[in-house]
């Protein structure tokens, strides 16, 4: 369901997280490193210059992603594969795990962070980053909660968003794994270009899912009244839209 091309019609506000996440993981020689959640393959590529002396694995669902990932391996350094992340067992102990923007797409997080940790190598790394509940995702569950919509796309399919734990609750699971944890809240002010640009942006994430359960004639409707709701909520200006993005960072170590 993962179309490339829309998603990355705001690469640059996109990137910067993940830079913000890999710069507060303080390795600094690890031998094994994997990017669940990698996409397009051109931000895993830059940990090769991060970590020169690592094997990477870049891992990801999607086979269009991956099909574009495809042009910054390298043999022996960066394998790209596909695999459900939850799922995908390395093929060694990993010193570090990047998860940017990623994890929010699987459920059961507690078990999940079980998995990861245990993935770890001793003194191994796990960096995640995943987007907070703003306005735009509110707006989506109201309209996904009304007559029109809920047998189909109603409140009972979760949004991304709402698997994330709490900060606290992210902590406590992770001591009680034996990590040392770091985790904080950014809100991102992010200033988008282009017509009805929050929509644009939800079209590339959160609303992928449910334009996959309807018609082609029910997404135009659907879409039709979601920008209008998303219009008033963030109403162009001259310089732009300001799209005020939450995100909760975790750093953690073994």
């Amino acid at each position: 369901m993962w179309n490339p091309d829309q998603y990355h019609r705001f690469q640059r506000e996109r990137s910067r997280p993940f830079f913000d996440l890999v710069n507060q993981i303080d390795a600094a020689a690890p031998r094994t490193v994997a990017d669940l959640g990698c996409g397009s393959g051109e931000l895993t590529a830059t940990l090769r210059d991060r970590w020169p002396g690592a094997t990477i694995w870049g891992v990801d669902s999607s086979a269009a992603m991956l099909a574009q990932a495809a042009a910054h391996a390298a043999p022996g350094r960066l394998t790209f594969v596909q695999a459900d992340l939850a799922a995908w067992t390395p093929p060694a102990p990993l010193d570090v795990i990047v998860a940017n923007a990623s994890l929010q797409w699987v459920d059961g997080h507690p078990h999940l962070l079980r998995r990861l940790v245990a993935a770890l190598a001793p003194q191994g790394w796990l960096a995640f980053q995943v987007p907070v509940g703003n306005r735009a995702h509110q707006i989506l569950r109201a309209l996904r909660s009304e007559p029109r919509w809920v047998a189909q796309i109603g409140p009972d399919r979760v949004q991304s968003s709402d698997r994330a734990l709490s900060a606290a609750a992210y902590i406590e699971l992770l001591l009680a794994l034996g990590c040392t944890v770091d985790a904080w809240e950014t809100t991102y002010m992010q200033l988008l270009q282009g017509d009805n640009a929050v929509m644009e942006w939800t079209k590339g994430t959160c609303v992928r899912p449910i334009l996959a359960a309807l018609s082609e004639a029910e997404q135009a409707e659907f879409l039709a009244e979601y920008g209008r709701r998303l219009l008033e909520a963030y109403p162009p200006a001259g310089y732009g839209t300001l799209f005020p993005f939450p995100r909760l960072f975790v750093v953690a170590r073994r």
